[in-house]
């Protein structure tokens, strides 16, 4: 399995309301955050980017920067315009 595949798998696990960090893809596939963000870009449209946020809770600022509307539209605990991590980071990112 390629590291796209193995980011692609880790992403869809990942429910709505919660969110994984770009390295807590990483430590799970064995690769490092900057190769998890180029894996991500080289996803489909039916892959839920908005969930990977960077390591302080900040959303992606790529597709117009619609990360946020999208993390509150599933009711993703936020603290002003970052994730809350404590209460939004997905069991297996623990």
């Amino acid at each position: 399995m390629s590291i796209v595949d193995e980011v692609r798998e880790a992403v869809l696990t990942i429910p709505p309301g919660f969110v994984a960090s770009y390295g807590d893809i990483g430590e799970r596939v064995g690769v490092g955050p900057r190769q998890v963000g180029r894996a991500m870009s080289l996803l489909g449209p039916d892959v839920p980017w908005w969930r990977v946020v960077h390591a302080d809770g900040a959303p992606a600022t790529c597709h117009d920067g619609r990360a946020s509307e999208l993390l509150r539209g599933e009711s993703t605990p936020m603290r002003g315009a970052r994730v809350d991590l404590k209460r939004a980071r997905h069991r297996w990112a623990l």
